[in-house]
């Protein structure tokens, strides 16, 4: 048998493609083909068995090789200047510059979308899950959910109310399937939803019940009478007085639309899927988590038992495929693995395993199912319930080197999403096959983003950088009974500043940089405003100035604080303190005594555990319009202020342990 022959029934037998033929041929000495027989070789019939099994072990490797994911768009072109204006930009997955609304024709509001989830999954397709401890998950089917939904909201209207979107019904608890049954029997009757959460507080609490009637339902929370232009839910926002944003069903369909657009090269939903339900209902980012990928495709979503120290119990029975996460849990995951590596060998192990996988992501390669999964990352996977496909973190910025560490580890496809309640949750997105950290990714196909100048920070849109701004249909409508503050968010042409600043980048990705108003968000999600804390430590007896910071790749706050020359020395004095201003300024065990006073006075007026500084840098020079740290109208120039702390900010935080 000629070699030519041998090689073309190798290929038919085994499926090999033309290319992979020729890797294979390639792989074997040069020899002179056309007229080389195997009867030539005077070879052993063990030697030949051994030729043939070679050849064989090497066309399947090349048929079962790892191949990387295809991208949906030019992954250098990610995003298109609309109207020829680089600092204005929407998705390459666009054929124009119109916007995407919906995926599915039918489902054009959150009634259609879980609909639709029963039709896929069936009278007995299981939709929400609980466990008791120790136990396995119990699950209620879509057809109970659907029932129950409507028997509850049938209840509601007997109650009184109406059967409209200015009929209000808030829902007070935590996670758990009631929360999800009450949200779809006022879907079912077009009433809106409002979410409460016990953090908000008493008094932000009263102010949300005064702007309208509600009726409660608390500890739980037909033919569709939704309209995709009716407001849906009302999220409050904090920090300072709640804001309430009115979501439409059109903004949550072009919402999920477009994440369902962007995933359908890589990742297709079905009805085996699931979901852990932990985060907070009442934010948009996990109520968009469970439209999107659960119960539009009838899966599954499991809820926690609430105490978040048994979560990964949970997670570990549900084997969750979906896993929506934020940094401060993705953060715990990378500190744990590191910490549990404690031998040099091992270490050095995990460090090479990890580059290997990073080595195969860079090659748009995403498995679990590698040598480097089966020796290394096995016990880490199955800790997380074995069966992930899917993680999104958002809420807060993602250090890049803790995401690309658990993109190797984890072995699943890991997204970052950006936004904010006010565009639906989401307005950029990670693009499939980019697996580069350091950006939240490309416009969504439903928003379109553009920068603006902001000439007080020296940004400024022709240089790719500026304000963030959305326009498109996942823009809330405004706030409730707040036009002032909508006014403030939405200009006239309907675009909604973020006050966050954003930079474009090369590829077509953003990159946030800044935030513009002096409200920021810890690693955790938990929003801070730093001068209404600064007001409070003002009142401490030894302190003059304070300069509160967080970081949004941390969890908590730390602080600059100038002491009062006037009084310090004596306030020094009478805990046992003695010396110069400069020489207390810089003794470790009186900054204690600050930080403990100023500890002291947070609690007393109210300020949350996560408002309070963990630690402080004391410094002996007033901030000034001298040295440039205040503005002639003696406020803090912040920027600056960060800028030139810079050493003593990076130190707290490499010190600081919780």
């Amino acid at each position: 048998m000629h070699f030519q022959e041998w090689l073309r029934s190798l290929r038919s037998s085994v499926g090999l493609k033309a290319p992979e033929s020729d890797d294979l041929r390639s792989l074997l000495p040069s020899l002179p083909l056309s007229n080389f027989s195997l009867s030539s070789f005077s070879l052993s019939p063990s030697s030949l068995l051994g030729l043939g099994a070679l050849a064989s072990l090497t066309a399947y490797y090349l048929v079962t090789r790892p191949r990387p994911m295809r991208p949906p768009c030019d992954l250098q072109a990610q995003s298109v200047a609309v109207n020829g204006e680089p600092s204005c930009r929407r998705s390459a997955l666009l054929e124009d510059d119109s916007l995407l609304e919906f995926y599915y024709q039918d489902t054009r509001t959150a009634y259609d979308m879980f609909q639709r989830g029963l039709r896929i999954a069936g009278d007995d397709g299981p939709c929400l899950g609980y466990r008791k401890p120790g136990q396995p998950y119990q699950w209620i089917s879509y057809t109970e959910v659907a029932e129950q939904a409507q028997v509850l909201g049938s209840g509601l209207l007997a109650k009184g109310c109406q059967p409209n979107p200015n009929q209000f019904v808030g829902i007070f608890a935590q996670n758990r399937p009631e929360w999800i049954i009450s949200e779809l029997a006022c879907y079912t009757y077009s009433m809106a939803v409002v979410p409460l959460y016990e953090t908000l507080g008493l008094e932000a609490m009263v102010h949300i019940l005064n702007l309208g009637e509600y009726t409660f339902r608390y500890g739980t929370a037909v033919v569709s009478l939704c309209c995709s232009g009716h407001c849906c839910n009302v999220l409050f926002i904090l920090p300072g007085k709640p804001k309430g944003a009115m979501i439409t069903h059109g903004n949550i369909a072009s919402n999920t639309s477009s994440v369902i657009k962007i995933l359908e090269v890589c990742l297709h939903f079905h009805l085996l899927d699931v979901s852990i339900s932990y985060l907070p209902l009442a934010h948009m980012f996990e109520r968009m988590i469970q439209v999107v990928s659960m119960f539009c495709h009838g899966a599954r979503v499991g809820f926690y038992q609430g105490d978040i120290s048994l979560l990964m119990d949970d997670i570990k029975t549900l084997k969750p495929t979906f896993f929506p996460v934020v940094p401060r849990l993705l953060n715990r995951i990378y500190d744990k693995i590191l910490g549990s590596v404690t031998s040099p060998l091992r270490r050095a192990l995990l460090h090479y395993a990890v580059r290997r996988k990073q080595a195969e992501l860079s090659s748009g390669v995403v498995r679990n199912n590698s040598l480097w999964d089966k020796l290394v990352f096995n016990r880490i996977q199955a800790n997380l319930g074995g069966n992930l496909r899917f993680a999104l973190t958002a809420s807060a910025p993602i250090s890049p080197t803790v995401l690309s560490f658990l993109r190797a580890t984890l072995g699943c496809l890991i997204f970052e999403g950006y936004g904010q309640t006010e565009c639906t949750a989401g307005c950029t997105f990670s693009m499939p096959g980019d697996w580069s950290a350091g950006h939240v990714g490309a416009p969504l196909p439903c928003a379109m983003v553009k920068v603006v100048d902001i000439p007080d920070m020296n940004y400024y849109a022709k240089n790719g950088e500026g304000e963030i701004c959305i326009q498109g249909p996942s823009v809330f409508r405004g706030y409730l009974k707040d036009p002032e503050r909508t006014a403030e968010a939405l200009d006239s042409d309907g675009w909604l500043h973020s006050g966050d600043v954003g930079q474009w980048l090369p590829n077509g990705t953003l990159r946030i940089i800044d935030r513009k108003k002096h409200i920021f968000k810890l690693s955790q999600g938990e929003y801070i405003a730093p001068e209404k804390i600064e007001n409070v430590y003002m009142r401490c007896v030894p302190v003059l100035q304070v300069f509160v910071h967080g970081d949004s790749l941390q969890s908590y706050l730390i602080g600059i604080v100038v002491p009062d020359p006037e009084v310090f020395v004596d306030w020094a004095k009478e805990r046992g303190f003695v010396g110069s201003y400069e020489e207390l300024c810089q003794n470790p065990d009186l900054k204690i005594a600050v930080l403990e006073d100023m500890k002291s006075v947070g609690k007393e007026a109210g300020l949350k555990s996560f408002e309070q500084v963990k630690d402080i840098y004391l410094h002996s020079e007033t901030f000034s319009i001298a040295n440039g740290l205040l503005t002639p109208t003696l406020k803090s120039r912040r920027a600056d202020i960060r800028r030139v702390f810079q050493e003593q900010i990076s130190n707290m935080y490499r010190k600081t342990a919780i």
